[in-house]
């Protein structure tokens, strides 16, 4: 079969399909029954003289010419889209809702000033925050499961940022800087720390997935030292109730001290070691991403941001 010929609904249906790794939701998402699904496949895989697509026990997985197709069929199609869909966008008579993964002290960051701006401008829009227990939202992403995640995923973002060519796209929001947070009365409080007092003392660890080991204690390992995690918590607001009473020290971004709560009763000194900077970035599918909707709440989201470092800089 020549280009000239092929049924180019075809690539649509195939863009879903690897898209989702699922033939029931590539379905769904197409308002198509699975067996038609199937079918265009069928017709795809003749055309083209290769599987594509292989069934496992949890999906499809793609063969070495569908990922090579791919990323031409999603560019050419995208552009497609944007050619025949209007350019002007009214937020102000949209009505869409976004489902957010974030952490808590994420959500208290960036949530007040959206919905400020969701009241005076875009009245049709709601939000659903969904929980954030991962490092690694790439899958709820794929799933259709959120339209966003705002988190530190640094594993993911490298990935992304050096690996082969996926359909999950991510901008950085915020950059900033790991502290060490404690009581304002804690013994530790008014003097240096010094690396020997840090391992000395009791830990409290912000875990979503309740693991006792994270970037600190890598850093810690480098220098051949170890610190005693007495308590994970899988949320910031919990971690900072609990350091403001009692002894435990915690690692936290800078920016996110304001956000438990509980700032009036912590104090943030530097920490006796390097550890890298923290970054914020925002994950989206491109599916989602090129809908007007999906636009406009990014950028709301980036402009956000200038608040959120005067916020953590003591400004506001």
């Amino acid at each position: 079969m020549s280009f000239l010929t092929l049924d180019l609904n075809l690539l649509r249906v195939f863009d879903v399909v690897m898209s989702e790794q699922n033939l029931t939701r590539a379905a769904g998402r197409l308002a198509m029954t699975q067996p038609a699904v199937s079918n265009a496949l069928k017709r795809l895989r003749a055309a083209l003289g290769d599987d594509l697509l292989l069934r496992t026990a949890h999906g499809v997985k793609p063969t070495a010419r569908a990922e090579a197709l791919w990323p031409a069929v999603r560019r050419a199609l995208s552009e497609i889209e944007q050619a025949v869909t209007p350019s002007s966008f009214d937020v102000s008579k949209a009505q869409a809702t976004f489902r957010l993964a974030m952490a808590d002290t994420t959500a208290a960051l960036w949530l007040p000033a959206l919905v400020r701006t969701i009241e005076n401008e875009a009245p049709g829009l709601n939000v659903r925050m969904m929980p954030l227990i991962t490092r690694d939202p790439r899958p709820m992403l794929l799933h259709g499961d959120i339209d966003l995640a705002i988190g530190f995923f640094p594993g993911v973002v490298a990935q992304l940022s050096t690996g082969p060519e996926t359909p999950i796209r991510h901008e950085q929001l915020y950059s900033g800087k790991y502290v060490c947070v404690m009581r304002r009365d804690h013994p530790l409080a008014n003097v240096e720390l010094t690396l020997d007092a840090y391992c000395a003392a009791n830990h409290l660890l912000v875990s979503f997935s309740g693991r006792a080991r994270g970037l600190v204690d890598e850093a810690l390992t480098h220098l051949n030292r170890e610190r005693r995690i007495l308590l994970t918590v899988n949320h910031f607001f919990t971690g900072g109730r609990v350091v403001a009473n009692s002894n435990l020290l915690t690692v936290l971004p800078r920016h996110m001290i304001a956000a438990t709560g509980m700032s009036d009763s912590l104090i943030a000194s530097e920490l006796p070691f390097a550890m890298p900077d923290v970054h914020i970035d925002m994950l989206w599918h491109e599916r989602d991403g090129r809908r007007p909707t999906h636009n406009w709440l990014r950028k709301n989201l980036i402009t956000t941001t200038a608040d959120i470092e005067l916020y953590a800089r003591g400004m506001k």
